[in-house]
């Protein structure tokens, strides 16, 4: 008898989350404040959420929230968000920066989604709600077809024609060199200094930890790092991070 009291109240409670699960739409959820949420509010906090770093790792975007990213990655908004970022770097440039012009002043710059874009390879793997597989991005990286980010490129050229040394430091790998070479060339950049991928032995480390070792190094050899442009914040935090980071927007992926 009591076993089947147990079993009986075990039920009961399994039934219980079963419901609570299928009632629970984000259509029907409100704040503690007592705020109603829209799915646009939803997915609007969770983007501004990760561009603030406070969700970090993520290996997928909500699947509530796939159609709104894409939308906005590929949208009106997102341009805005990022042609201001450029006027900021270009505001700092032209108010802070003493540049000597003595090829030790640098600019960093990040690749992918900071100068070419995989936006159109993450269209067709749910605006970032499937979950990332390397080989295929690789894949996709070595046909060289991304397309130059236009504000990227005329900031891009307005660093040359200031005579500062342009520096690329990417968490590509070092067999994607004459692809990713080739790509950039092809899409309108060109004369940068240094190009910087990961070998073999970087592999296994973080794109922080990376990123930042090629910094160090930089400083080490008497390089000013008046700026870096990145679109994850790996690609700016760590150590050697410059007079000044900047940050695009990106909500697809998150990269550490």
């Amino acid at each position: 008898m009591a076993k089947c009291c147990v079993l009986f109240v075990a039920t009961m409670c399994l039934a219980s989350l079963l419901v609570a699960s299928a009632d629970w739409n984000i259509l029907n959820q409100k704040t503690k404040s007592g705020l109603k949420i829209s799915l646009r509010n939803y997915c609007e906090s969770w983007r501004i959420n990760v561009e603030l770093n406070n969700i970090r790792e993520f290996s997928v975007v909500p699947s509530e929230c796939t159609d709104y990213i894409g939308k906005y990655m590929s949208g009106a908004q997102f341009k805005a968000d990022s042609e201001a970022t450029i006027e900021e770097c270009t505001l700092y440039l032209n108010t802070h920066c003493e540049i000597k012009k003595d090829g030790k002043d640098a600019w960093i710059f990040d690749i992918d989604d900071t100068l070419l874009s995989t936006v159109p390879f993450y269209k067709k793997h749910g605006n970032g709600g499937e979950k990332l597989n390397a080989t295929d991005l690789e894949g996709w990286m070595a046909q060289g077809k991304a397309t130059a980010i236009d504000y990227s490129l005329n900031f891009f050229n307005d660093i040359k024609r200031r005579g500062m040394q342009i520096i690329l430091i990417s968490s590509r790998k070092e067999y994607l060199r004459d692809a990713t070479i080739d790509n950039l060339v092809d899409a309108g950049f060109h004369g940068w200094k240094s190009l910087y991928l990961r070998g073999a032995e970087d592999e296994c480390m973080k794109v922080e930890e990376f990123k930042g070792g090629v910094r160090k190094e930089l400083v080490k050899n008497g390089y000013r790092i008046w700026g870096i442009l990145g679109d994850q914040w790996s690609s700016i935090k760590g150590v050697e991070t410059g007079r000044r980071p900047f940050k695009l927007p990106n909500s697809l992926y998150y990269v550490s």
